[in-house]
């Protein structure tokens, strides 16, 4: 009998904020693997927000999605069925072909994830491209000394939480911006010194000037927008500026006016560069080394949000633009 598989497709191109009637649920029927081939059933898959620019029909970095096709995303899944000497049925692999619970594919794009401790979908997480993102950009861009005070925005989130927890193995103080008071515990179990509900405090300038009362020295910026404005305002000489992502304007129907004091970037000598985690291939085995050990010694902590079942897919990438989610967004699928 012929595989059934179920996928999620982007039905329309989003306007503004992204919504559920955008995706559609389908059902395919899978082709029995070829010669090279294996059938992989996906046990979960990951959201980001990054790909929201990927709804767009616009040159990036990436193809964007396109209309009536199924969207790609982070996945961990379990060989079913294997024409390839590579894989056996039961390998747990990693790919890059979640929205769908499962599918047909050489073995080309598919790595089996090592044998660890830990559990399958860290490798979407902290063990992932949300923790390499941190990780890389972290020490690379922010060139983190003993001391220095880290300002973290969306701070939450899979890449902020780590991000967070790495500063604090190197010895630095930190500031983190989030939208719960229950986000900002959770960040100050794992060590964060000094936190700001960016919802409720107000004035975003003087909860962070009195966070930080000495300045920044490195910035981790998840969000853009007034958070930028306000990292400007208190960074010290010489900060390291790391613009992971701008999340506050994502979903904008139009471009929104730039921050205003960006001569501070002259007068403080402020190092400002984004990355896309690519960049920083080459540290990848460093990376791997070192998150794994540090996940496994309990020094770096992680939280997951979890929605279940492929028809929940779109839900879960919604909540990321409405603060649904600490830690990392993930689909269980069945």
């Amino acid at each position: 009998m012929a595989e059934k598989a179920h996928e999620i497709r982007l039905k329309s191109r989003p306007v503004g904020m992204p919504k559920a009637e955008n995706f559609e649920l389908a059902e395919v029927t899978l082709p029995e693997p070829k010669d090279g081939e294996v059938l992989v059933r996906n046990m979960w898959m990951s959201v980001d927000p990054y790909m929201r620019g990927r709804m767009y029909d616009r040159p990036s970095y990436v193809p964007p999605f396109q209309i009536g096709e199924a969207l790609q995303g982070g996945a961990v899944g379990r060989i079913e069925k294997s024409n390839d000497a590579r894989f056996k049925p039961g390998d747990l692999v990693e790919s890059f072909l979640g929205w769908r619970d499962a599918f047909v594919s050489s073995a080309a794009p598919l790595t089996k994830l090592p044998a660890s401790n830990v559990p399958p979908q860290a490798f979407l997480g902290v063990l992932g491209m949300p923790g390499m993102t941190a990780y890389t950009s972290f020490h690379r861009i922010g060139d983190p000394k003993p001391g220095n005070v880290v300002f973290v925005s969306g701070a939450a989130g899979a890449v902020g939480a780590t991000v967070c927890q790495i500063a604090k193995i190197r010895e630095c103080s930190v500031v983190a911006s989030a939208g719960s008071d229950a986000k900002l515990a959770w960040l100050k179990s794992v060590g964060v010194e000094a936190g700001v509900n960016y919802k409720t405090c107000g004035d975003l300038l003087k909860a962070v000037q009195a966070a930080a009362p000495k300045g920044i020295d490195i910035y981790f910026d998840n969000v853009g927008g007034e958070h930028l404005e306000v990292a400007l305002e208190v960074a010290r000489p010489f900060a390291r500026f790391i613009e992971c992502g701008m999340i506050s304007i994502y979903n904008d129907e139009k471009p929104t006016p730039g921050p205003r004091n960006m001569a501070y970037i002259v007068g403080k000598r402020i190092k400002m560069q984004g990355f896309i985690v690519s960049d920083f291939i080459d540290m990848r085995e460093q990376f791997l080394t070192e998150m794994t050990q540090w996940v496994l010694d309990g020094r770096v902590k992680s939280e997951e949000t979890i929605e279940n079942g492929i028809a929940n897919a779109p839900k879960a990438f919604l909540n990321l633009f409405t603060g649904g989610n600490t830690g990392k967004m993930l689909v269980k699928l069945d």
